[in-house]
């Protein structure tokens, strides 16, 4: 901005404004606002696109809302059972719909309107929240009610989700794509923050039914951005059919971008000790249900705090190299929390897990949505989506099985070490991924 139209000087009339002043020298940008533009996440997306805006915007609201209910059902089963097993069981019956329905809704993003697609599995997940809470209103819900619920919460999700991230090309330019996954992140894991630790307070004062209520109004800010957006019909050759296996063979083929799945596959189903949070609290910290929303919380706090200071990533040419580092970051971290029994340490290192894996999650959208065409993106996001929330609910179930063969401290150590075991044995036959390059990529 021209600061300088404002500054009173004396010096020859011929040289000045009708009003009597004479523009002096633009002040030069400070040090600090540029190492603020070049380390902080670029905004641009969100300044330029009035839809993206609302579909971010909403789309976190009820995020926090769902973490919320994420929280409270693990807590409700291990207070109604007492078993890691059975708080592990939470993950795999969301396993198995978000395998099926991931696949097939990204199929079906890919043949219909995405914005009806994803307006229906919005409103079915508001629906079932409400449905816990009155549940939750029960003296005491049986456990396979919950998991029934958990179950077809998953479908809706694996149905709306797919459609939802294939819009985001559409709302934004090619250019922009980096800094909308970094506001994804950041979206992302502001609900992973704020909805746990929201969650964790909720559940201590005014029970279950308190968090799942807040999660089912909180649904009206994605129905609202998604009722607002223009029709989102897939480009390119429609096809009559939702294809589910074109999908893989595209991914088949194409050795990085498998890589860059099959890598946060053994980051979340190894080293993704989630479903052993009820436990450590009482066990390690003699904790309560604010123990675990903090647990919950912490490495959504950290990888909050990688994607804000996002602005580096866009300097980043090797974006398989980075995923690589990353993953191995994140399981040295979980093992070492699993060492730990002083609650501030043990926060430290799961925020600081956290912060790798967004990383991890930026470079890997990126490369997932350089690679793949219009026509096909549905596909691909469901397959992500599969990966992505599946990876976490399939790691629940192993992380809680183990712990409950040997114990939870166990669990969390050899899960951190097997991830980083698995990438580098992964490397051994992909070994082509840490020469990815983003100015000549080759999926």
């Amino acid at each position: 901005m021209p600061f300088g139209k404002d500054c009173h000087k004396e010096g020859d009339s011929s040289n000045r404004s009708d009003s009597g002043r004479r523009p002096g020298p633009r002040p030069a940008p400070s040090r600090f606002s540029g190492v603020a533009r070049a380390a902080f996440a670029d905004i641009t997306p969100l300044r330029t696109s009035v839809d993206y805006r609302r579909l971010w915007f909403g789309h976190t609201v009820s995020s926090i809302g769902q973490q919320m209910t994420a929280v409270a059902v693990s807590v409700q089963v291990y207070a109604l059972t007492g078993s890691t097993f059975a708080t592990g069981m939470v993950g795999l019956c969301s396993l198995v719909p978000l395998v099926v329905f991931g696949l097939y809704g990204g199929a079906i993003a890919d043949t219909v309107d995405r914005r009806k697609l994803g307006l229906v599995g919005s409103f079915g997940l508001a629906l079932l929240s409400a449905v816990l809470a009155a549940l939750a209103l029960t003296d005491s819900p049986h456990v396979v009610v919950l998991y029934v619920v958990v179950a077809l919460q998953a479908m809706c999700y694996a149905v709306s989700t797919p459609a939802r991230s294939a819009m985001i090309p559409r709302l934004v330019p090619a250019e922009q794509l980096p800094a909308a996954n970094a506001l994804s992140t950041v979206s992302m894991n502001l609900s992973l923050t704020a909805g746990p630790m929201l969650g964790g307070i909720l559940i201590g004062f005014w029970g279950y039914q308190a968090a799942y209520f807040v999660d089912t109004v909180a649904f009206t800010a994605t129905l609202y951005a998604m009722w607002r957006l223009p029709a989102m019909r897939p480009g390119g050759e429609r096809e009559r059919r939702a294809r589910v296996l074109q999908g893989l063979r595209f991914l088949g083929e194409r050795p990085n971008l498998r890589m860059s799945f099959l890598a946060d596959m053994a980051a979340m189903i190894f080293g993704m000790p989630r479903a052993l949070f009820p436990a450590i609290a009482v066990g390690f910290y003699a904790g309560d249900a604010r123990t675990v929303g903090l647990l919950t919380s912490a490495p959504a706090v950290g990888a909050l705090a990688g994607a804000l200071l996002s602005g580096w990533v866009g300097r980043v040419h090797r974006h398989g190299l980075a995923v690589t580092w990353a993953v191995i970051a994140w399981g040295l971290a979980i093992a070492g929390f699993g060492l730990v029994r002083y609650l501030g340490l043990g926060l430290l290192l799961l925020a600081a897990a956290g912060c790798a894996d967004s990383i991890s999650s930026i470079f890997r959208n990126t490369i997932l949505q350089v690679a793949a065409p219009d026509e096909m993106r549905g596909r691909l996001q469901g397959i992500f989506i599969v990966v992505v929330a599946g990876g976490p609910r399939l790691g629940d179930f192993v992380s809680g099985t183990v712990a409950e063969l040997t114990s939870p401290g166990f669990a969390v150590v050899g899960g951190g070490l097997a991830c980083v075991a698995v990438m580098l044995l992964l490397l051994t036959r992909w070994p082509g991924f840490v020469r990815y390059d983003a100015r000549h990529p080759t999926p």
